[in-house]
């Protein structure tokens, strides 16, 4: 049976031609680097702290903080709490890196999370987390450092569409931009984000209600079978950079 999703993904396919059909050249982003997930796989830590999102609602805010954070060095700078190491005297975040995390992490990870949840729900139940398309225009607002995002819906019962999305999402993730990822059961329900591929063609995928990286293989997503990964079976929508 399809998906909610992929039945309009499917209608959409009849009405007219859907996006889709090739894996388009990605341009790599210039900049610093500081992101918030590091290279390992396992679980993510900084301050002491989880990397997890902070409610059941929130798994979306996780991925955009982490995406803003990977895309503006002054997002984990914040988080980080250099602001207030600028503050106190010194010249930026390169002082406010030198000085390490300072307390309090935790709480202003959370609170971050929250302020993305509002700003990007706003016209969306909260209690549902976040709509793919209010993910894409919170990073179009709030981080455009991150480039621009547009959601790619996925009908997984059609085997040509699910090989288009993935060969788009590995285009984005060797060109160096993460992907988040819309998963669930009939409907959607969960955000990750794919961050890259390893050396055996894996993805590295954040998974925020652990806070574990974690290895997908491709094909898992043609079989449905995503749940021992990511928590839910079926791909609903990628958000692929443009």
């Amino acid at each position: 049976m399809r998906t909610v999703i992929g039945f309009a993904r499917w209608v959409s396919s009849r009405v007219r031609r859907a996006e889709g059909g090739h894996a388009a050249q990605v341009r790599p982003l210039a900049g610093g680097r500081r992101p918030l997930l590091s290279d390992r796989m396992g679980e993510q830590r900084r301050g002491g702290v989880r990397l997890d999102q902070v409610d059941g609602t929130t798994c979306g805010s996780a991925v955009l903080v982490a995406l803003a954070a990977w895309a503006d060095p002054a997002e984990t700078a914040r988080l980080d709490g250099h602001d207030a190491v600028t503050a106190a005297g010194g010249t930026g975040v390169g002082a406010g890196a030198r000085a390490g995390v300072a307390v309090g992490f935790g709480a202003r990870y959370d609170a971050r999370q929250e302020e993305v949840h509002r700003q990007s729900t706003r016209f969306w139940p909260r209690a549902l987390g976040t709509s793919p398309w209010g993910m894409a225009r919170w990073l179009r607002r709030y981080a455009p450092a991150a480039g621009p995002y547009r959601v790619r819906l996925v009908d997984d019962r059609s085997a040509a569409d699910v090989d288009d999305a993935i060969a788009q999402v590995r285009t984005a993730l060797v060109a160096g931009r993460p992907v988040p990822l819309l998963v669930g059961g009939f409907v959607p329900r969960h955000y990750v984000l794919a961050l890259g591929v390893l050396g055996d063609g894996r993805w590295r995928v954040y998974e925020p209600t652990s806070g574990h990286v974690r290895a997908l293989e491709p094909h898992l997503v043609a079989e449905r079978r995503l749940a021992p990964v990511l928590g839910f079976d079926r791909l609903h929508a990628v958000l692929v950079p443009v």
